[in-house]
């Protein structure tokens, strides 16, 4: 068969990347006096188990290596195990680690450094500043590295969670260093899965006769774990007289191994004649022997990520015949186990009370067959627990104060730590929860050297002297107290605040811990809620500078909601939240122009701060967005929300949606009868009412005033002059006077029915201009200059006051008609329709042939005043007011005798005299 070229070519390069792996450890030396060195893994967190060996000058490999993933994890070097060594460390290899492994072996390359420049390897988290797990790189006979004990062959060492359990003088290698043996209290030889969250570890001793245990469970601290085996040739009930080991926690955090012996199926009780009976210490049964009745020791314990972990001892062979059971290191013996709640010490019973396992079999408890002897490893990685958080937890509220002051540290949750960190309500660094919305007090005593400051950075110590950024929440430099003069600091949280954040030293680096930032009710995150229409959709918000929040929670299931600014759900911009069918939450933005799947198009529109979630079917979505979007040609560019107008909103819900290949399935089941109209600023709403007789009213009278009564009596002052008497001025004054109250009149009409005044749109601005305008033309008029006598030149002032008369009163005009113009425009945007289209040409229609009319009464003024000035009189029409015949603005005018005199002759009659 041919085979590929590509696939040759891989091939070709796979062979020629393994012969120069082959050539580079050929090729790399062993001259440093640590090339051999083998050692375990101290485990800090993550539930980090290895062996490490020193290959060569440049390589070292990792084997049976277990590790829970981090999220910037690294091999790390430095020059000691503590603090300062440890936070001033640097990376060593160019292989990152962020992945769970499971008992994988790898081998690695060393960069930029020798072995000679690192004391201490580290599996290190960068961006939490957290040790997994380290080796100490000491040759033989320094401190840090075990010595084999100066004893015969035949005495062989207890083991004990220092570092020299289990080593006999052969555990040395040609170059006098440690080989592959078990020096770490978390390491053994075999391991068995008893269930998914409860593992058995175990290392037997066969030469002195013993057996060391590690119980590993995914359970609280508040848990218990028991192994033990069963009372040879029991059949059925296998727990009853069994010899079991019960270990846990007590409240202080420290662990125990006692011996326990079951006689019953309930908590020990010790009956008025001294009878014993439940599951008991071996103590109670014969007395606080412990020496002789106690076989079970106590090696090491921790609780690290969630996962409980004692080790104790036991022996083979014990004294006590009665209530242990003799274990046989080469037989198929049957060992019976549980996990469940455990009941403290309490004056009447100074002892642990284990309760009653419940749950299933195989899960919370069970049996099965072992061979101590034969070596077993089932257990595939590393045993994590679903709440890794194991640190006391403070739920904040905004009554009580927290008190935070500096002690010793003692469980650090986030090793290495220095040593002292901060303790919040005497609780060493707890986790703290605040909600949205409620403000919490802190009352700071930590020292003046200990400012407290809450950070989105997980370090502290002031992320800009380490050249990083960080957002400070609340706190500083100046948030520093002692307990004499503590220093107050409030801080609420709001909706923006991230769902983690970490309160720290602004000094000193990891001395505090996590917040978790909770959703409290949404009326407490935010400012305003309302109902939408008929009360199946709340939406509440918040207003800020250039941006609003919005919250939409459905009262109802659905399998997504969606609300959409506009007055339907046809050309609305839409929000829709849903969770998909693998859980992942989702909010997107439309625009929807029609009523089928088709008509609903995805835009891009910047949303931040978003969050959707599904609970028990009720689903709630939060986003942020901008009031005005910064972009342009894009349909959500023109998404503008004007806090000072009304936001009329629509809701819809429905079964299911996607992000792609939308159709009928997706339409919505249930909708709003009618939009709602929010008043943002006032934090109200009301709902939707056709508006339109409302807004043809005010229309109407504004069409009535600006187009009609206010244009006239322009007129009859520009055209009627020369009508005898002061006809022309009874009509102007008459007109105006008429058209300025019925647009006033609209005006409080509209203002009235829309319950409000909002000065934001052009047509509201236009209005404004007009009516303001208009209103100074009768306070203008009452400033009138008196006018000149006959055939006397006008004065200054009276020549001013006309042209700002007049000039007035046409811009007035002008900024009618366009507020007529831009509320047509403003009707259509809200309603639109054929009808506002009809009535837009019909002002159209109309303002044309008023134009036309204007142009055809300037043409017949011009040519009557071309014949005037042609020898026509004033008094042939019986008009003898010269001076309001002229024209304001004609260019033969004569003022205070400049410019040339009138052309016009006049003509005498003489007669003669009678004497």
């Amino acid at each position: 068969m041919a085979i590929n070229r590509g696939v040759q070519l891989w091939i070709f390069c796979g062979l020629i990347m393994e012969s120069l792996t082959l050539l580079m450890a050929e090729t790399c030396p062993k001259t440093n006096p640590l090339v051999g060195f083998e050692s375990e893994f101290s485990m800090v967190q993550h539930q980090l188990r290895g062996v490490i060996k020193i290959l060569d000058d440049c390589s070292f490999r990792v084997q049976n290596f277990d590790m829970i993933e981090g999220s910037d994890v690294h091999w790390w070097g430095a020059l000691g195990p503590n603090f300062e060594n440890l936070t001033h460390g640097y990376v060593i290899s160019d292989d990152r680690l962020n992945q769970t492994y499971k008992n994988e072996t790898l081998v690695f390359s060393l960069k930029n450094y020798t072995w000679d420049q690192i004391k201490v390897i580290a599996v290190w988290d960068k961006s939490f500043a957290s040790d997994f797990g380290h080796v100490l790189l000491n040759p033989r006979n320094e401190s840090n590295i075990a010595v084999p004990p100066p004893l015969s062959p035949s005495l062989a060492p207890s083991p004990s969670p220092s570092p020299s359990s289990d080593i006999d003088p052969g555990s040395f290698n040609e170059r006098g260093l440690i080989r592959s043996i078990h020096i770490k209290p978390t390491m053994f030889d075999n391991c068995m899965s008893l269930s998914p969250e409860f593992r058995l570890r175990w290392t037997l001793n066969s030469v002195s006769d013993t057996i060391d245990i590690g119980l590993e469970a995914a359970v609280s601290s508040q848990h218990y774990m028991a192994f033990g085996w069963a009372k040879p040739g029991s059949l059925g009930e296998l727990m009853l007289q069994a010899d079991v080991a019960v270990t846990g926690f007590t409240e202080a955090g420290l662990p125990f191994a006692d011996d326990y012996y079951i006689t019953k199926y309930s908590e020990c009780l010790i009956s008025k004649d001294g009878d014993v009976q439940g599951v008991c210490p071996d103590t109670i049964y014969e007395g606080d022997d412990r020496v002789l009745v106690n076989n079970t020791r106590l090696v090491y314990g921790h609780r690290i990520d969630g996962v409980s972990f004692v080790r104790y001892q036991r022996p083979l062979q014990t004294i006590d015949k009665k209530y242990d059971v003799h274990v046989y290191a080469t037989d198929n013996m049957t060992v019976v186990w549980a996990m469940g709640l455990i009941r403290p010490p309490d004056a009447l019973r100074p002892y642990y009370l284990p309760q009653n396992h419940g749950g299933l079999s195989r899960v919370a408890y069970g049996h099965t067959s072992l061979n101590i002897s034969k070596a077993i490893d089932d257990c595939l990685g590393p045993l994590e627990a679903e709440d890794k958080e194991d640190q006391e937890l403070i739920v904040a509220d905004g009554k009580t104060p927290l008190a935070v002051v500096t002690d010793i540290a003692m469980h650090y949750p986030n090793p290495p730590n220095p040593p002292k960190v901060l303790f919040i309500n005497k609780k060493e660094a707890p986790l703290l929860r605040v909600e949205r919305g409620v403000p919490v007090t802190f009352l700071v005593q930590a020292g003046h050297d200990v400012p407290f400051y809450i950070t989105s950075d997980p370090i502290g110590g002031n992320a800009s002297s380490r050249n990083m950024t960080e957002t400070i929440y609340a706190g500083g430099p100046q948030s520093q107290g002692v307990p004499a003069s503590p220093t107050e600091l409030v801080w609420e949280p709001d909706r923006n605040t991230p769902d983690q954040v970490y309160y720290q030293s602004f000094f000193g680096q990891k001395m505090g811990w996590k917040v978790q930032v909770v959703d409290g009710g949404l009326s407490d995150m935010y400012n305003n809620n309302v109902f939408l229409d008929d009360q199946q959709v709340t939406l509440f918000w918040t207003l800020s500078k250039n941006t609003i929040s919005f919250a939409v929670r459905g009262e109802k299931k659905s399998g997504y909601l969606a609300i959409g600014f506009g007055g339907g759900m046809v050309n609305s911009f839409a929000y829709v939240g849903w969770v998909n069918s693998d859980g992942k939450a989702r909010v997107s933005t439309y625009w929807i122009d029609g009523r089928d799947a088709m008509s609903v198009h995805l835009t891009n529109e910047n949303l931040t701060y978003v969050r959707c979630r599904s609970e028990s079917g009720i689903i709630t979505f939060e986003f942020t967005r901008a009031l005005a979007p910064k972009c342009s040609g894009r349909m959500e560019c023109n998404n503008i929300i004007d806090p000072t107008s009304p936001l009329r909103v629509v809701w819809a819900m429905g079964a299911r949606w996607s992000v792609d290949h939308l159709s009928e399935r997706n339409m919505h089941s249930i909708t709003s009868s009618r939009p709602v109209r929010i008043l943002l600023l006032r934090g109200s709403a009301e709902a939707e009412q056709d508006l339109r007789p409302v807004l043809a009213v005010h229309g109407f009278m504004m069409f009535v005033a600006w187009g009609i009564l206010l244009p006239g009596g322009i007129l009859a002052a520009r055209y009627l002059k020369h009508v005898k008497g002061d006809g022309w001025f009874q009509f102007h004054v008459k007109l105006q006077y008429s058209g300025l109250s019925i647009a006033f009149l609209g005006v409080l009409f509209a203002a009235a029915e829309l319950r409000g005044f909002f000065v934001s749109s052009l047509h509201v601005k236009f209005g404004i201009t007009a009516i303001l305008l208009a209103i100074a033309q009768p306070i203008n008029a009452s400033f009138r200059p008196k006018k000149s006598a006959n055939n006397e030149e006008s004065s200054s002032k009276r020549f001013l006051w006309e042209y700002l008369h007049i000039f007035t009163g046409r811009g007035a005009l002008l900024a009618g008609i366009a507020a007529i113009i831009s509320g047509m425009k403003h009707l259509g945007d809200r309603y639109g329709g054929e009808h506002v289209k009809g009535l837009n040409w019909a002002i159209i229609i109309w303002f044309l042939a008023g134009a036309m009319i204007v142009i055809y009464l300037e043409y017949w003024e011009i040519r009557r005043r071309r014949d005037k000035s042609f020898g026509k009189s004033n008094w042939v029409l019986g008009n003898s007011e010269e001076d309001d015949s002229v024209d304001l603005l004609h260019s033969n005018r004569v003022v205070n005798g400049r410019g040339p005199a009138s052309s016009e002759r006049m003509e005498v009659q003489l007669e003669p005299l009678n004497r």
